[in-house]
């Protein structure tokens, strides 16, 4: 017998502690209702990543992005002031800017022409004389929560919501000493992964516990005996020491440098993965049930021309490791929809970074739990 949405989110106990604790169910990465259900709690709360700095810095700049299935759009504005919007046209829903990003004197929608200034304005309607009752001031774009960290750009579709350095929290602090407003944007790699967002996530939390049966190539640099696990409240901070085996002829041993790597996760599906004069984000956004979108930006703090030898080398790496993620985040997904398996159980030393984001999941889902039981 099929179960409810409610029994499905009962079957999870987020009370117990790492030693004793369950992964969360398959049933959370293969039914549809749980997919739903963290599109309205989950990525329609939390803070979300949607595009970089530099490329809204001057009037008129903007982007795109979709944000729990909405579109979105930023734009720095007239009086220079930064601004996000529902990117959908008040007359007939189309969406308005339709290029990931740009520059604009206005936002023009492509399907009747309906044209806001850049502070969301509605200021032309196309043959619209002898319409009754049209407040035009009414009829701006709807606006979205946007702020700025770091490099980065954020967006928040609920108007409630704590600001976004209370919900970052530590991870400013943690990431102010490694100097990323030094370093610069050199390429976008994107990824479509046949798996549920969370078996990306959970690979990557699982505090280095695959990377010597899985990333030969990066374990020639990380010193695994002592990589260390650490959580705060909405973000997992993994690092270990660079040790580059020096017999290694891997392309790793050559790109990633300096004494020690930080991985840091923001929950829900932020990363950051640092080596010193290097940087790539990855930001994981839910297509479905079972595949997602990855999304990699690469940053160095060198990048002449003399650089670019060095700098493709390293993406190379990047790329091969997410290759091997691959394999395994999609064998994961086929494992998880078999009737052998429900749930696992987390290693205490390795795994303590999925069990942080399993309960605050889990938490964040509460709510829709209790409107079930109604």
């Amino acid at each position: 017998m099929e179960q409810t949405l409610k029994e499905i989110l009962a079957s999870y106990n987020d009370k117990a502690p790492l030693a004793e604790a369950h992964t969360i169910p398959a049933a959370w990465f293969t039914d549809a209702r749980i997919a739903a259900l963290e599109q309205q709690n989950v990525f329609s709360r939390a803070w979300q990543a949607v595009g970089r700095k530099d490329q809204v810095e001057k009037p008129g700049q903007y982007l795109t992005a979709a944000v729990a299935g909405e579109p979105v759009v930023v734009v720095r504005g007239s009086d220079n002031q930064l601004r996000a919007f529902f990117n959908v046209c008040r007359h007939h829903a189309m969406t308005v800017m339709t290029e990931p990003c740009g520059t604009a004197q206005h936002l023009r929608c492509p399907y009747h022409g309906w044209t806001y200034n850049l502070e969301g304005e509605l200021r032309g309607m196309t043959e619209f004389e002898g319409v009754c009752d049209f407040d035009r001031a009414k009829n701006g774009l709807v606006p979205v929560r946007v702020e700025t960290w770091e490099k980065f750009v954020f967006v928040n579709l609920d108007p409630q919501a704590a600001p976004l350095s209370d919900f970052l929290g530590e991870l400013v602090q943690r990431v102010q000493p490694l100097g990323l407003s030094g370093l610069k944007f050199v390429e976008r790699r994107s990824y479509t992964q046949q798996c549920n967002w969370k078996v990306y996530v959970d690979n990557f939390l699982d505090g280095g516990y695959h990377v010597p049966h899985m990333h030969k190539g990066l374990n020639s640099v990380l010193d695994y005996t002592n990589y260390t696990i650490e959580n705060l409240e909405r973000c997992c901070v993994q690092s270990s020491p660079v040790a580059v085996d020096s017999s290694s002829e891997s392309n790793a041993a050559a790109t990633r440098k300096g004494d020690r790597a930080y991985y840091f996760w923001q929950y829900p599906n932020f990363m950051l993965n640092w080596y010193e004069g290097y940087l790539d984000t990855n930001l994981v956004i839910p297509l479905g049930v079972d595949h997602c979108e990855v999304i990699f930006d690469f940053y160095f703090a060198d990048t002449s021309a003399a650089q670019m030898p060095y700098i493709r080398q390293s993406m190379e790496v990047s790329e091969r490791v997410q290759m091997e993620d691959i394999v395994i985040c999609d064998g994961v997904q086929r494992g998880l929809g078999s009737r052998a398996y429900q749930a696992g159980r987390l290693s205490v030393r390795r795994e303590a970074g999925e069990h942080l984001f399993h309960r605050l999941l889990a938490a964040d889902l509460k709510d829709v739990r209790a409107a079930a039981a109604r």
